[in-house]
């Protein structure tokens, strides 16, 4: 692998505080970030009720505390991925091994598209079991944070989605930049020695040794005198 691809010839920079910050995949990951609060936090504080038939607390999409229990699992996954990966881009300026940057790359572009299709899994089904949540005096639902926490799913595969596209651009730049460092030795026309020609009756590839054969020729030999 070449030493730049992935940008590693460019390691070393000082680290650019606003600059980071304007990134729009910096930006992208704060905003992934808050929608993640957004819904496992939703779901946690208002997303059981007490249910008045048996005393129990049953999650608010149609009691179905699988509902519930999934979208804080994403939820708080995606709070801990974002919050790492911010680290990452914030250290990757520094990383000049090029291994380790494709390494993150890949990282990045893999967790962001199963996690935009996690969250799409999450959108349908609260928002299925939402659509057949009865609400009657017994089971009574807080419904603004039902309707957010389906909301913020939705953003959520939206922002994750960006979030694999700038990732796959990323990789796709580094394969062109070790593509553009790779030069085949075959085609290499940076060789001191000219090529052999054709017509000179030598072959392809060999080179005449460089001492010259002075001896006398077979018709010449004299036999020595007695």
């Amino acid at each position: 692998m070449q030493n730049t691809a992935y940008g590693a010839s460019f390691a070393g920079g000082a680290f650019d505080m606003a600059s980071f910050f304007k990134r729009p995949q910096t930006i992208l990951r704060i905003i992934s970030w808050l929608f993640a609060i957004v819904v496992f936090a939703t779901i946690t504080a208002e997303g059981y009720t007490n249910v008045k038939t048996d005393g129990n607390d049953k999650c608010m999409y149609n009691q179905n505390d699988s509902a519930c229990s999934y979208g804080v699992g994403i939820g708080v996954l995606a709070f801990i991925a974002c919050v790492v990966f911010l680290l990452l881009d914030a250290y990757f300026p520094q990383i000049s091994n090029a291994k380790d940057r494709k390494y993150i790359v890949m990282g990045d572009l893999g967790f962001s598209a199963v996690w935009t299709f996690l969250w799409f899994v999450c959108f349908c089904l609260l928002a299925s079991q939402w659509s057949k949540t009865v609400i009657t005096e017994k089971y009574d639902v807080h419904e603004d944070a039902a309707r957010a926490g389906i909301a913020f799913s939705f953003f959520s595969i939206v922002s994750w989605g960006l979030l694999s596209y700038f990732a796959l651009g990323r990789y796709r730049q580094g394969l062109s930049e070790m593509n553009q460092d790779y030069n085949d030795p075959a085609n290499d026309h940076t060789s001191p020695y000219p090529p052999p020609h054709a017509s000179s009756g030598v072959p392809a590839g060999y080179q005449q040794s460089p001492f010259s054969n002075q001896g006398p020729t077979a018709g010449e030999y004299q036999p020595p005198a007695y």
